[in-house]
């Protein structure tokens, strides 16, 4: 159960928590001969882009993407063509939502919390992927760390979005199907709800956070939140 007050607002990762990254599988099988290789590109996507953070220095993540995405090849003797990493990047732009992000999306508006979200990607132009996927009239508001830029998990990430809103961390939940997500926004003051989607499940170490709230289904994750915090 949450040690810290009743939030008003649910803060929702985009890549993976909401959007269905498997649909880029069959790039990845094309290129490589083997779809699972989209979990070492993506693994690695998110080490550089920590790394970077953690170097005081800042590359958009779609150019980190593809960048990875050529060293990926470079490791296994594949060549990446300009083409690949176009094909890649308008994937990416367009991937369809979970099957449970609506209905539980929908169960927390109705229970009356403020749902944004806040994204590694930086803001693209109109129809956004949270539009093409169907969901985007759910959220107020949708951040990038492109605006500090810093990747998450940097508490600037989830300070940004306390700061946009008038609110303090503890205000907010942060919904994130990866833990590292929300270990850093418990660590900035944040509530953190994990979802264990395919390939994404809990440390448990000496020292290391566990989240408030754990599913491996976001309707029930949802209501979780809506239970502990008063609804």
């Amino acid at each position: 159960m949450p040690d810290q007050k009743p939030v008003s607002t649910i803060v929702f990762d985009v890549n993976e928590t909401l959007l269905d990254i498997t649909t880029l599988e069959p790039l990845f099988a094309r290129l490589f001969g083997d779809a699972s290789v989209l979990r070492e590109w993506f693994a690695e996507l998110i080490l550089y882009s920590q790394t970077m953070t953690l170097s005081g220095r800042y590359a958009p993540f779609g150019a980190l993407a593809g960048g990875v995405l050529r060293m990926v090849g470079a490791n296994k003797d594949v060549t990446i063509s300009d083409e690949d990493v176009a094909e890649l990047k308008s994937l990416i732009g367009s991937m369809p939502a979970h099957p449970d992000v609506a209905p539980a999306l929908r169960k927390l508006r109705d229970a009356g919390f403020r749902l944004v979200t806040l994204t590694n990607s930086p803001p693209s132009p109109a129809p956004t992927p949270l539009e093409k996927a169907g969901i985007a009239d759910f959220f107020d508001r949708s951040f990038s760390v492109d605006e500090v830029e810093k990747f998450k998990p940097h508490p600037a990430t989830y300070q940004m979005v306390a700061d946009a809103l008038d609110l303090q961390t503890d205000d907010l939940c942060m919904v994130a199907c990866h833990l590292w997500d929300t270990i850093g926004a418990q660590a900035a003051g944040c509530q953190g709800a994990f979802l264990t989607r395919p390939n994404n499940n809990l440390i448990k170490a000496e020292n290391v956070p566990q989240p408030h709230y754990l599913s491996d289904d976001l309707v029930d994750l949802a209501q979780q939140i809506i239970s502990a915090n008063g609804g």
